[in-house]
């Protein structure tokens, strides 16, 4: 990971406020600090540089709910001129690369964050749900510091070469007024610590605030757009703010764990659900000031951290773990249960693709936590509490909530019936293994199992006992699988990384197809011609292939000849025509003419596609979303989700209803 000299932290706040810079000696990293005696950074994580000291302890000035911690973050920055934007739905659908949103920066990126489009405002605030899977294994056992979901506060505000808006010193002076002057928490509290952030194809230095051992925002100054692995200054410079306001609710409650802070009620009926009723609170308050200990990380082991805080709490680790252990799986579940009815609610469909896996993912384990305390059949339950419980500050998860539980009763029967089959396959498996004296099934089978058979490690060691092998499961393991299916594959056709570098320094092409949808002739000035072959103009009729539909064909001419466009694709903010024979002189001006026949016939299908979909989800619920589709001249194909097969009967509705629309000649409107 790259590193940032000192220049690119250090503020004129730090030098008018008396703050110093300091090298912890535990984990090696700067830190700014106003107690000049301070050893180290004072965040509780594995390497262990100090325990949480908030507990039953809280430095603000008052107790807020997450609620209302989320509105006095939006209403703080209204204050300061930054408008308030709603959030973004869980699913970046308009996110190439990604699935789900897991910064409120995503909201942004590439449009914004690379120019192409403007913000919805400049300064903004928002509150945006994210989910992050990478760091699920922690779910629990860090009493709350991961979670899979979790609400991010961003105020943001992108500055420009000709209009700087505010950057580092600004940023840094209105997180600490925030924590300060709103929360009430005293100034020589808030710790400042260096580090490199890189996320969505940027990076940038940040800094990370730390109070009483709890990192609660990340204050990142993303300057850079990342190429081939190297960093490449952009021309709009970033503030990118995560404040994390469950981290603030449970800072501010003091409270055992931040799942006490964020659930209330509902925690403690999850916990008598599963007949986890007699808990030692005084333990638990103990126990969670080492919980930071307890992060998986690089160098971080789960057996020696435990061992540790047995040590540090007077038990040995088999009480510890039969103590703490069922208390750490309610934890887990009640993340879990909100993280899948967000994810449903927005009609994600569990399945063996793209966001479906991530959720089938969470849906399992899940599952496998359930079974470990013996409420397998509460799913459910639930999960409809977790509905009831979000639906004041979510009203679609309301909304959605039959088709949620429908979605989860479907699959619940699908995964019995995978459990069925695992057996006999793990049986052959080991056979297998055995007959070629190995022992223990490797970690590359388990994964193998997992992805192709949606077998959970858990389950699959049940089994190699019984045939004497062990398994050796990594204490990452759901960690592993969702990092290797949270990014999108890289369509070759997408990546177009040659031809941009050829392209930069021309400005964006004026798309006449938007103002126009009927124009089928226009006149254009040559920008640039790439390799004979790559003609770009300064505004174009030609619609490049996208959203499933292919590009314009047709001709170009020009003073001493004509070409034909075969193709044309968008790179970036720039619409460019591959054309086949001469090719024109930069700097001369072409007539262009669409082949209007087959754009014609592509519009008609591109509508129906449109048509089709609604028709879909009027019979099937809202949750039926397009997963792909392919428009052609004479037909077209549309992929969507659901949880099960269409009958034959719903076909016929589907077609019926579309059929009708089309017969209405209801008028057609772009937005």
């Amino acid at each position: 990971m790259k590193t940032f000299p000192e220049s690119e932290y250090h503020v004129s706040f730090f030098d008018e406020s008396g703050y110093v810079r300091k090298l912890c000696p535990v984990c090696k990293v700067y830190f700014w600090t106003q107690n000049p005696d301070q050893k180290t950074c004072e965040e509780a994580t594995s390497q262990g540089c100090a325990p949480l000291t908030f507990i039953d302890n809280p430095p603000t000035r008052k107790r807020f709910s997450v609620g209302e911690m989320r509105e006095a973050f939006l209403s703080f920055f209204e204050k300061h001129g930054h408008e308030r934007i709603k959030p973004y739905p869980v699913v970046s659908r308009w996110r190439d690369d990604l699935y789900l949103t897991s910064a409120s920066i995503v909201d942004f990126q590439p449009y914004v964050t690379n120019g192409i489009v403007p913000p919805p405002a400049n300064p903004l605030v928002v509150c945006q749900p994210c989910i992050r899977l990478v760091d699920v294994d922690n779910v629990g056992p860090t009493f709350g510091r991961h979670l899979t979901i979790f609400e991010m506060g961003g105020h943001h505000a992108f500055n420009y070469p000709d209009k700087e808006v505010y950057w580092k010193d600004q940023t840094v002076r209105y997180h600490h007024e925030f924590v300060t002057k709103e929360l009430g928490v005293k100034s020589e509290e808030v710790i400042y610590k260096e580090d490199v952030w890189s996320g969505g194809g940027n990076a940038g230095p940040d800094l990370e605030t730390i109070v009483r051992g709890l990192e609660l925002a990340t204050l990142v100054f993303m300057k850079f757009k990342v190429v081939n692995g190297e960093f490449v200054e952009l021309p709009i410079k970033t503030v990118d703010t995560g404040y994390g306001i469950e981290r603030y609710a449970w800072l501010s409650q003091g409270s055992v764990s931040c799942f006490h802070a964020v659930y209330e009620t509902l925690l403690d009926e999850t916990l008598k659900m599963a007949g986890v009723n007699q808990i030692d609170e005084k333990l638990l308050t103990r126990i969670a000031e080492f919980s930071g200990m307890m992060n998986l990380e690089k160098t971080s082991n789960r057996k020696r951290a435990r061992l540790k805080i047995a040590e540090q709490v007077g038990m040995s680790v088999e009480e510890l773990n039969r103590a703490m252990l069922p208390i750490e799986n309610v934890f887990a579940v009640v993340d879990h249960t909100k993280c899948l009815a967000f994810m449903l609610s927005e009609g994600v469909i569990p399945s063996n693709v793209r966001e479906g896996y991530l959720a089938r993912l969470v849906l399992r384990r899940t599952h496998r936590l359930l079974r470990a305390l013996g409420i397998e059949e509460k799913l459910l339950d639930i999960v409809d509490k977790q509905i009831a419980f979000w639906s004041k500050d979510y009203p679609h998860l309301k909304e959605m909530r039959n088709e949620i539980l429908e979605t989860l009763t479907v699959e619940q029967k699908k995964f019995k019936q995978t459990l069925k089959r695992g057996g006999s396959l793990v049986k052959r498996m080991a056979q297998g293994l055995k007959a070629k004296g190995i022992t223990e099934i490797p970690t590359d089978m388990l994964m193998q199992l997992y992805d192709s058979h949606g077998l959970p490690p858990e389950v699959v060691a049940e089994t190699a006992k019984e045939e004497d092998l062990t398994v050796n499961l990594p204490e990452d393991f759901y960690g592993m699988i969702a990092k290797s299916h949270i990014q999108a594959p890289i369509k070759e056709a997408e990546t177009h990384s040659e031809l941009e570098a050829k392209l930069s320094g021309l400005p964006p092409t004026r798309m006449l197809y938007y103002e126009d949808p009927y124009l089928q002739k226009f006149e254009a000035n040559v920008l640039q011609v790439v390799d004979d072959k790559y003609v770009v103009l300064n505004q174009t009729a030609f619609y490049p292939e996208g959203g499933g539909q292919p590009p314009d064909q047709g001709f170009m001419k020009f003073k001493g000849g004509q070409t034909e466009v075969t193709d044309v694709q968008k790179v970036g903010n720039i619409i460019v025509h591959v054309v086949k024979g001469t090719v024109p002189k930069r700097k001369s001006v072409v007539t262009g003419t669409i082949n209007w026949e087959r754009r014609n016939s592509l519009m008609k299908q591109h509508t129906a596609t449109h048509v089709l979909m609604g028709a879909a989800r009027r019979v099937l619920g809202q949750h039926v979303w397009q997963a792909g589709a392919q428009k052609d001249v004479d037909r077209s194909r549309l992929d969507f989700s659901h949880f099960r097969r269409l009958t034959l009967e719903e076909m016929h509705k589907i077609e019926e209803l579309a059929n009708k629309t089309v017969i209405s000649n209801i008028p057609v409107e772009t937005s």
